[in-house]
């Protein structure tokens, strides 16, 4: 029997909803291995994200709200979570395969002297603990098995639905015994603030591609999104040409999103953007290029030209009242 750690991610005291996709990873996991599902979440004035996370579907949440996390950095956070997987028992740790994730998780591999896996998409029990992850943008799906005794995976939340709520699970506050350290310092977090959803939060996901010709452009695109209370993204080919900010980016190299609905506008669908957003439930695709490859993974096509295409969907979107 192995525990599961899950390693929640929060910021500004509000929990991700990547780390509710972790916890249903973790409970398919814990199919496999016969053990409990924890949550671990550290940080400062965390209360909401607690007691948001307890009602995710783990077995136990253990936290610590103190100083010390108030700001991340990987040097005090993995030395917390190493202490709350050893004294739980935990032999598996996942956590999103975020940016805060990438960063975290390999160095709680390290310290364990641990096998990892990146970017999972499924786990089982075959005579041993097998994981399944992408490769090459998406196209190989290769299996692979951990045979150290504690194993850490990142997540490809994407491919998890959180589970229902429930009622809150119990709660135990721990002391790690972590303390500030000398050879790290948090500077600052340039947040870039909007009042649309995170990318990879965002139920409706509005993207423009290099096909938009400009940045001015993208002011439709972003008209369109705010109309539907969804988020903006672009492909690489659009953030390269400089239409579009980097943390607009989704694809291999980007952002992975898999949102209810997708619109790709503009997108011709180089398989390194596919990799970021084929996950999506609907995917709704504008191009005047009806042999663009973005057609093939699309659930709706509109061979037509986004200029005229955009904005007359979003006037007819108006007249119908959406976004009133």
């Amino acid at each position: 029997m192995s525990n599961i750690l899950v390693v929640a991610e929060h910021q500004n005291g509000k929990l991700r909803k990547v780390s509710l996709a972790t916890v249903a990873f973790a409970k398919e996991a814990a199919k496999a291995t016969g053990g409990q599902v924890y949550v671990a979440i550290i940080g400062h004035n965390i209360g909401a994200a607690v007691a948001e996370v307890a009602k995710g579907g783990a077995d136990k949440v253990f936290f610590e709200d103190n100083a010390v996390f108030a700001s991340y950095l990987a040097e005090t956070y993995a030395p917390a979570i190493v202490k709350i997987a050893e004294t739980s028992g935990s032999t598996l740790i996942c956590g999103p395969s975020s940016t805060f994730g990438k960063d975290l998780l390999p160095r709680i591999a390290g310290k364990l002297n641990a096998g990892m896996v990146s970017d999972a998409i499924a786990v089982w029990n075959d005579g041993g603990l097998k994981f399944k992850r992408p490769l090459w943008a998406g196209n190989v799906i290769t299996t692979v098995e951990v045979t150290t005794p504690s194993k850490v995976v990142t997540v490809r939340t994407t491919e998890f639905e959180a589970l229902p709520e429930s009622g809150p699970c119990p709660t135990e506050a721990v002391v790690t015994g972590v303390a500030a350290v000398e050879n790290a310092q948090f500077v600052s977090f340039d947040q870039v603030k909007s009042e649309r959803p995170e990318l990879t939060d965002a139920a409706v996901i509005v993207a423009g591609g290099r096909g938009l010709k400009s940045a001015e452009n993208f002011g439709m695109v972003a008209e369109l999104a705010d109309l539907l209370r969804g988020a903006v993204g672009a492909s690489r080919a659009a953030v390269d040409s400089g239409y579009a900010p980097n943390d607009w980016q989704i694809g291999q190299t980007g952002k992975v999103v898999a949102p209810d609905l997708y619109f790709a506008v503009a997108i011709s669908g180089a398989i390194q953007h596919l990799a970021g957003m084929k996950g999506s439930k609907c995917i709704v695709a504008i191009n005047k290029d009806p042999e663009a490859p973005i057609f093939q993974v699309a659930d709706y096509g509109l061979v037509a030209d986004a200029f005229q295409a955009v904005p007359e969907l979003t006037q007819k979107l108006k007249a119908a009242g959406i976004g009133a």
